[in-house]
């Protein structure tokens, strides 16, 4: 029971895999349902917001609420927290900007996919006391297997376009 229950955090990362992996491809379409080739990426960036407000906002309020903790917050965690929630949402900008500069879906998610672990891997080790000095060779190769892989995913992608969002699809579904 014990091994099982130190698995769960295998089980919510892959739930993330399956929800940022649909990431890009929903926002795409959702820029591209806006039919407005100027603003939609804008006007999909917000209705993210909104929903980032609605799950990200409302749903940690009450489950704190309902639990009865405390709402204060120290300044290093709230700060830290922040910052991070900022650099998640520039990144959410820079996927649409990605698109908007005609970077298809596939490529752009697949760069920012295998890309963000390369960068994970050096800051993590940067941030370390040791630091660089006692790197195996595995994550050196993991490093670059990853960069390989966003490479040939997005060299050799799939040159067909994601279908358009149909207005008999829109009142079917």
């Amino acid at each position: 029971m014990a091994a099982a229950k130190s698995m769960n955090w295998l089980t919510f990362a892959l739930l993330t895999v399956v929800f940022w992996g649909l990431y890009g491809v929903f926002l795409h379409k959702g820029a591209m349902g806006m039919a407005d080739p100027q603003f939609g990426r804008y006007k999909a960036f917000l209705v993210v917001g909104i929903a980032y407000f609605l799950v990200a906002v409302l749903g940690p309020l009450l489950l704190l609420k309902a639990s009865g903790a405390s709402l204060s917050m120290p300044a290093k965690g709230f700060w830290w927290a922040l910052l991070a929630g900022t650099v998640g949402a520039l990144g959410a900008l820079g996927v649409l900007l990605a698109f908007g500069a005609k970077g298809s879906p596939t490529a752009v998610m697949s760069i920012i996919f295998a890309g963000a672990p390369v960068v994970n891997a050096i800051v993590l080790l940067s941030l370390q006391d040791n630091g660089f000095s006692s790197v195996r060779w595995q994550l050196i190769l993991g490093v670059f297997l990853a960069a390989l892989g966003g490479a040939l995913v997005t060299i050799y992608k799939d040159p067909r376009p994601i279908p358009a969002v149909s207005e008999s699809s829109e009142e079917e579904g």
